[in-house]
């Protein structure tokens, strides 16, 4: 339309579509192909395989597509947060006249290099056996108290705390202060870990695992827990570790020298606090399964009893297979009665006769037997022996003097005889 055709120099009146239609080539004239660099958000994935998503930074927001044969070549799951490089082209979209970027390609932001980065020093620790699943230990059954070493202002921190206060309020959880991103994350973190070492080792806090966590974020985000400084501290640990760091598909070094990884914070809290009421259970298990044993026991030992009455017979069974022989037997038990009363009396008193003469047989078999030993100790008196002409001798302090040898001139001595006593002093030799 010339000037002539609009003399009053009125814009030209687009179709909408025209006008998007019209955008959209300027734009693929102007700018594709293009590449983009910014932070995901609202990324979504339909049945159909379409991914839909928004790059924002902290100047703007651009809606991005990217179709199922795109997203089939990524080698990563992006996530909010992430940031990524992006190759497309510009357009627009007519059903609603936005502008969107469709994306052929995406890969994270400066990888290439830190990753390049990652891999070697994992080579290098894998090589020294710092990954070998030999040396990683068994989480314990049920810790004393679980250290956490993660930043105060992390979600982590709060996810981590929330997962233990409900699986196991019971169990004490100590806290170690740590920057888990930016360049003095890795000292802090050696730090943090250290510390708990300190009360590990001394045994008071009865620290028995300890969980080293961060939440997602891009490689950058997660370096800290690449550090070659890092790996080599969780290697010294006195106790297990378990490392959440990032979400189910990120690896760091500190995921491969701990010992066991965690998908999630959460999951590495969960790991290590088995529900108390998962131990009530089992106590209630073991009660029931006591119970019921003792039960059995005493059904068994009741069923032991009636098989014992048994054998001894029932009274009703006795009854009924003695009542034809019932008559017999009692006439036969009358005549037997009075024939042993009769036999009882008799014994009664022959044994009323002979008791009164064994009695006196035993009594004076024992009269003997008293004055035979009265008789045996009169004859060790030693008044007898004195009267036979013997002496007994004492020194003054009353020793008794058995040998010459004991005695010497001068000596007063004492001598006992039969009707008394006499004081002597021993002669000199030869006299």
């Amino acid at each position: 339309m010339s000037e002539l055709d609009n003399p009053a120099g009125k814009p030209r009146i687009w179709q909408v579509g025209a006008l998007c239609r019209a955008i959209a080539d300027a734009l693929e004239a102007r700018f594709n192909p293009v590449a983009v660099r910014g932070e995901i958000s609202g990324f979504s994935r339909a049945a159909s395989g379409h991914c839909y998503f928004a790059l924002k930074d902290e100047s703007g927001q651009l809606r991005c597509a990217m179709f199922r044969r795109a997203a089939g070549l990524l080698d990563f799951a992006p996530r909010d947060g992430e940031l990524v490089e992006v190759r497309g082209r510009l357009g627009v979209y007519e059903p609603r006249g936005d502008l969107q970027l469709i994306v052929e390609s995406m890969a994270r932001a400066g990888q290439g290099a830190l990753f390049e980065q990652f891999l070697r020093l994992k080579a290098k620790l894998e090589a020294e056996g710092l990954f070998d699943a030999a040396r990683k230990r068994e989480l314990p059954l049920m810790p004393r108290a679980i250290g956490v070493v993660t930043s105060l202002g992390a979600a982590a921190l709060h996810d981590v705390v929330t997962a233990l206060q409900r699986r196991v309020p019971h169990i004490p959880v100590i806290v170690a202060p740590a920057s888990v991103q930016g360049a003095g994350a890795p000292g802090e973190l050696v730090a943090a870990l250290q510390q708990l070492y300190r009360l590990a080792g001394q045994g008071g806090a009865a620290l028995d695992v300890i969980l080293l966590v961060r939440g997602g974020g891009s490689i950058e985000d997660l370096w800290a827990f690449n550090d070659e400084r890092l790996a080599r501290t969780l290697v010294q640990s006195p106790v297990p570790v378990v490392c959440g760091v990032g979400h189910e598909t990120d690896f760091t070094i500190a995921d491969f020298v701990a010992d066991l990884r965690a998908p999630t914070p959460t999951a590495a809290a969960e790991l290590v606090a088995e529900p108390r009421a998962v131990w009530l259970g089992a106590l209630e298990l073991l009660q029931e399964r006591l119970r019921d044993a003792l039960q059995q026991y005493l059904d068994r030992q009741s069923q032991r009893l009636d098989q014992a009455a048994g054998r001894l017979g029932r009274p009703s069974g006795l009854v009924a297979r003695q009542r034809l022989g019932l008559s017999a037997q009692a006439q036969r038990l009358r005549f037997a009665a009075t024939h042993a009363l009769v036999q009882r009396r008799r014994d009664l008193q022959q044994l009323g006769q002979a008791w009164p003469q064994a009695a006196q047989r035993g009594l004076t078999a024992q009269q003997q037997r008293l004055e035979r030993a009265g008789l045996r100790l009169q004859l060790l008196d030693p008044s007898l022996v004195l009267q036979r002409g013997y002496a007994w001798l004492t020194d003054e302090q009353g020793h008794t003097i058995t040998r010459v040898g004991q005695t010497h001139a001068g000596q007063a001595l004492q001598a006992t005889l039969a009707d008394g006593k006499v004081d002597l002093n021993v002669a000199p030799r030869g006299t």
